[in-house]
């Protein structure tokens, strides 16, 4: 046994800011998985969702930590610093949306038939959840770029981070679009239906290569400027599906400006189409930062971005 090549495990990985919100994450999600399947419970849709994504965080946290911490990443053919950030990037925007739902349709103020202790339990869930969102936002926090700073991962800088974000409001429209939506009346709503489509596809495409390290080149140009490329286009596919999709949702000639007083609570297509209107111009913000952001990457090519950091 070679004595000289030092220790086994990563000790960067257990003890540093990085390592600590790692267990606080592990922690916090298992605490709030095992508090919902003893006491508080989950029922319906809403609460399927929230339990999937604790369950899947949790496994998702152990794996990365598992792999960071025995330094068997290095076995992976991707590039781990754009695969960890991108993952506690996604992991921030579920966990947001677990700790709003799961109170909003679960906790009540007043005690249930099952007594104080089901409330009780429920709030302790909603605070673990927030617990484990700040965890996964402090891990993005450490591990994102500073301004001026060469880095050897595209997912840790501001435009990367956005890539995540942008993704995950489209996952938010496709959800609303197939919520009774009825975007196939029209050829113009439909013609927004692709544009989600293929700026999502784009979008995902962008973060693969950079999970995978394929960031040095793209055919005849730099991956830094097939980045701007893209980001341009889907900026100008945004702007025209912003302007198309409220005026044929709500202009008085294809639908109605206003709810309908007879549309159903929970199953109303003019909600739906409220919510993709909204997170429309929501997602051509993120490109148009993004856009302005991408402008001012500088960072190293990928082989740099795979090879083994030091304890």
């Amino acid at each position: 046994m070679d004595s000289q090549s030092g220790p086994y495990l990563n000790m960067r990985a257990l003890l540093s800011p990085l390592g600590a919100a790692r267990l606080c994450q592990l922690a916090m999600g298992c605490a709030a998985i095992a508090m919902v399947i003893h006491a508080a419970g989950y029922s319906g849709s809403h609460g399927v969702f929230c339990m999937a994504v604790w369950c899947f965080c949790f496994a998702m946290s152990v794996v990365v930590f598992f792999l960071d911490a025995t330094r068997l990443y290095s076995c992976l053919p991707v590039s781990w610093d754009n695969l960890t950030v991108t993952c506690a990037a996604f992991a921030t925007l579920v966990y947001v949306t677990a700790s709003v739902v799961y109170p909003l349709f679960f906790v009540r103020s007043e005690c249930p038939y099952a007594g104080c202790d089901v409330r009780n339990f429920r709030i302790a869930v909603t605070v673990c959840s927030i617990l484990g969102t700040l965890a996964y936002g402090a891990e993005v926090a450490l591990c994102r770029a500073r301004p001026g700073q060469a880095v050897a991962g595209y997912m840790a800088t501001v435009s990367g981070l956005l890539k995540v974000v942008q993704g995950f409001v489209a996952c938010v429209i496709f959800g609303a679009l197939a919520n009774g939506s009825q975007y196939y009346l029209y050829a113009a709503t439909i013609y927004c239906v692709v544009v989600y489509a293929f700026c999502f596809t784009l979008t995902a495409l962008v973060v693969i290569m950079s999970v995978c390290g394929r960031t040095k080149t793209v055919r005849c140009m730099p991956f830094d400027r097939f980045v701007v490329v893209c980001t341009l286009l889907e900026v100008l596919l945004y702007l025209s599906a912003s302007v198309v999709w409220p005026v044929f949702c709500f202009d008085t000639k294809y639908g109605s400006p206003w709810r309908p007083s007879s549309c159903p609570q929970g199953k109303c297509p003019w909600d739906s189409k409220v919510v993709v209107a909204v997170f429309s111009f929501v997602n051509l913000a993120l490109y148009v930062a993004d856009l302005v952001y991408s402008q001012r990457i500088r960072f190293v090519s990928s082989h740099l971005a795979n090879a083994p950091r030091r304890p």
